[in-house]
C-alpha cells in the first residue's frame, strides 16, 4: 500500500517540476529612466510590461519637452541581439552642436516600434506627427497604449531589453515652439518626402535605455550574440531536474524490491 501511494505521487511532483517555470514567465516589466539630449532639459519615466497573451503595454510619463507640441517617440534597438545604446554628443558627426536623429539612430539603432497614440505602429509611422502625443501647457507628456501582440515586430518581446525608447522634439532657440530659426528644414523628414518639418521636431529630445526583470546583461559585439535571457536555461534546468527525480525515485523503489525479495 505504502508503495502505491509513492508510485501515484510520482507524477504530480514531476508536473510541478515541469509548471513552474512556465508560471514565472507571467507578465514581466522593465523600467526606463529617460534622459535628456540635445539639452533638451527633458526627462521621463517609461514602464513596459509584456504580458502573458504577448502584447506590450506602454506607459510614460514625461516632462520638460516643448509645450502644446507633439512628440514623436519610438523603440529603438534590436531584436537580434546586436548592442545598441543611448549616444552622448560624440554622434554629433557635422559638429553643429546637436544630434540630429541620421546621427543617433547609428547608435541607438533603428524603429522597432512607433509609440504612436492610435493606428499604425510600424515604422512607416514613425513620422506620423498627427498620431504623436502632445505635451501640454507645461511641457508634460503623458502616453498609455497596450499595442496587440500581432502588431509587433516578431522577437521583439524576447528582446525587449535590448530596446530603447527615444523622444523627439527640442527647442533649440527657446522660443517655446518649433520653428526653422535655429536649424532649419528637418533633413529627415526632407528625405521622406516631407516638406515644412523644422528640424526641431525630428531632433531627438530624450533616450532611455530598458533596466529591470528582464534586462540582464547588455549583449555586447555584432549580430546574433542573444537575449541574455536565462528563460531556456531555467526551463531546462527544471526538465532535468524532473527527469532526474523519476530516476532516482525508480532506483529507490528497485532498492525496495530486491530487500523484501531476499
Amino acid at each position: 500500500m505504502r508503495l502505491r501511494r509513492t508510485l501515484l505521487a510520482l507524477p504530480a511532483a514531476a508536473a510541478l517540476l515541469f509548471v513552474t517555470p512556465t508560471a514565472a514567465l507571467a507578465d514581466e516589466t522593465v523600467h526606463v529612466k529617460l534622459d535628456p539630449l540635445n539639452n533638451s532639459g527633458a526627462s521621463g519615466t517609461a514602464t513596459l510590461t509584456a504580458t502573458d497573451d504577448g502584447d506590450l503595454k506602454v506607459s510614460i510619463r514625461s516632462e520638460g519637452l516643448v509645450p502644446n507640441s507633439p512628440h514623436a517617440q519610438h523603440l529603438h534597438g534590436s531584436t537580434d541581439g546586436r548592442d545598441f545604446h543611448c549616444p552622448d554628443m560624440s554622434a554629433d558627426k557635422d559638429g553643429n552642436g546637436y544630434l540630429s536623429t541620421e546621427e543617433g539612430v547609428p547608435v541607438y539603432g533603428d524603429i522597432n516600434v512607433s509609440l504612436t497614440t492610435t493606428g499604425d505602429v510600424t515604422k512607416a509611422s514613425g513620422l506620423a506627427v498627427d498620431r504623436f502625443p502632445k505635451a501640454d501647457a507645461n511641457g508634460d507628456l503623458t502616453y498609455d497604449r497596450t499595442i496587440a501582440a500581432a502588431d509587433l515586430p516578431d522577437g521583439l518581446i524576447a528582446h525587449l531589453k535590448d530596446l530603447h525608447i527615444v523622444q523627439h522634439g527640442i527647442d533649440a532657440n527657446d522660443n517655446g515652439k518649433y520653428d526653422m530659426d535655429a536649424l532649419g528644414e528637418s533633413t529627415l523628414a526632407k528625405s521622406a518626402g516631407l516638406s515644412g518639418i523644422p528640424e526641431e521636431a525630428t531632433d531627438p529630445a530624450t533616450c532611455g535605455m530598458i533596466s529591470g526583470a528582464a534586462a540582464g546583461s547588455v549583449p555586447v559585439g555584432g549580430v546574433e550574440t542573444g537575449d541574455g535571457s536565462t528563460r531556456h536555461d531555467a526551463a531546462g534546468m527544471y526538465a532535468v531536474g524532473g527527469v532526474a527525480l523519476l530516476g532516482a525515485a525508480g532506483a529507490f523503489l528497485a532498492r525496495r524490491r530486491l530487500r523484501a525479495q531476499s
